[in-house]
Protein backbone atom coordinates (compact mmCIF):
# COMPACT_ATOMS: atom_id res chain seq x y z
CA UNK A 1 0.00 0.00 0.00
CA UNK A 2 1.06 3.50 -0.59
CA UNK A 3 -0.12 6.67 1.09
CA UNK A 4 1.28 10.24 0.26
CA UNK A 5 0.95 13.11 2.21
CA UNK A 6 1.69 17.01 1.11
CA UNK A 7 3.92 18.94 2.69
CA UNK A 8 5.13 22.66 2.43
CA UNK A 9 8.00 22.11 4.96
CA UNK A 10 11.24 21.49 2.66
CA UNK A 11 13.07 17.95 2.73
CA UNK A 12 15.72 19.13 5.37
CA UNK A 13 12.71 20.21 7.79
CA UNK A 14 10.92 16.46 6.78
CA UNK A 15 13.69 14.45 7.66
CA UNK A 16 14.42 16.82 10.68
CA UNK A 17 10.84 16.14 12.23
CA UNK A 18 10.84 12.67 11.12
CA UNK A 19 14.34 12.12 12.78
CA UNK A 20 12.56 13.43 16.00
CA UNK A 21 9.75 11.95 15.93
CA UNK A 22 10.14 7.91 14.57
CA UNK A 23 10.11 7.07 18.19
CA UNK A 24 6.21 7.78 18.00
CA UNK A 25 5.30 5.58 14.96
CA UNK A 26 4.27 2.69 16.49
CA UNK A 27 1.61 4.61 18.80
CA UNK A 28 -0.45 5.70 15.58
CA UNK A 29 -0.29 2.40 14.49
CA UNK A 30 -3.95 0.83 14.58
CA UNK A 31 -4.75 -1.40 17.90
CA UNK A 32 -1.48 0.47 18.90
CA UNK A 33 0.01 -3.19 19.63
CA UNK A 34 2.78 -2.88 16.81
CA UNK A 35 6.61 -2.42 17.61
CA UNK A 36 8.08 -0.15 15.17
CA UNK A 37 12.09 -0.38 14.25
CA UNK A 38 13.29 2.64 12.06
CA UNK A 39 16.47 3.27 10.21
CA UNK A 40 17.53 5.88 7.76
CA UNK A 41 18.54 3.80 4.72
CA UNK A 42 19.19 6.94 2.75
CA UNK A 43 19.10 10.55 3.02
CA UNK A 44 15.08 10.76 1.97
CA UNK A 45 14.45 7.04 2.80
CA UNK A 46 13.48 5.83 6.23
CA UNK A 47 12.85 1.58 6.65
CA UNK A 48 10.03 0.59 8.65
CA UNK A 49 10.02 -2.83 10.04
CA UNK A 50 6.79 -3.37 12.13
CA UNK A 51 5.72 -6.49 14.15
CA UNK A 52 1.76 -6.41 14.84
CA UNK A 53 -0.88 -9.18 14.83
CA UNK A 54 2.17 -11.97 15.09
CA UNK A 55 3.29 -10.67 11.61
CA UNK A 56 6.29 -8.91 10.78
CA UNK A 57 5.97 -6.38 7.84
CA UNK A 58 8.60 -3.77 5.96
CA UNK A 59 8.44 -0.34 4.40
CA UNK A 60 9.68 2.50 3.69
CA UNK A 61 8.87 6.50 4.22
CA UNK A 62 10.18 8.63 1.62
CA UNK A 63 10.93 12.07 1.99
CA UNK A 64 9.87 14.14 -1.30
CA UNK A 65 10.00 18.07 -2.30
CA UNK A 66 6.03 18.20 -2.14
CA UNK A 67 4.87 14.84 -0.64
CA UNK A 68 6.36 12.35 2.23
CA UNK A 69 5.66 8.61 1.29
CA UNK A 70 4.14 5.98 2.70
CA UNK A 71 4.85 2.23 1.28
CA UNK A 72 4.06 -0.83 3.24
CA UNK A 73 3.76 -3.99 2.52
CA UNK A 74 1.24 -5.97 3.79
CA UNK A 75 0.45 -9.91 3.15
CA UNK A 76 -2.70 -10.95 1.48
CA UNK A 77 -4.02 -12.41 4.64
CA UNK A 78 -3.87 -8.50 6.15
CA UNK A 79 -5.21 -7.11 3.10
CA UNK A 80 -8.11 -6.58 5.24
CA UNK A 81 -6.50 -3.79 7.61
CA UNK A 82 -5.27 -1.79 4.52
CA UNK A 83 -8.34 0.63 5.18
CA UNK A 84 -7.86 1.23 8.48
CA UNK A 85 -3.46 2.24 8.03
CA UNK A 86 -4.62 4.02 5.32
CA UNK A 87 -6.61 6.30 8.09
CA UNK A 88 -3.77 6.22 10.51
CA UNK A 89 -1.58 7.33 8.42
CA UNK A 90 -3.10 9.95 7.11
CA UNK A 91 -4.46 11.10 9.85
CA UNK A 92 -0.98 10.39 12.43
CA UNK A 93 1.31 10.77 9.78
CA UNK A 94 0.61 14.56 9.31
CA UNK A 95 0.90 15.14 12.88
CA UNK A 96 4.91 13.80 12.66
CA UNK A 97 4.97 16.27 10.65
CA UNK A 98 3.71 18.57 12.69
CA UNK A 99 6.15 21.40 14.87
CA UNK A 100 6.73 20.60 18.40
CA UNK A 101 5.06 22.16 20.80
Amino acid sequence: MRVALPHDLGREEVRRRLSERSHEIADHMPGGLAQVETDWIGEDSMALHISAMGQNLTGHIHVEDRQVVFEIKLPGMLSFVEPMIEKAIRKDGARLLEAPK
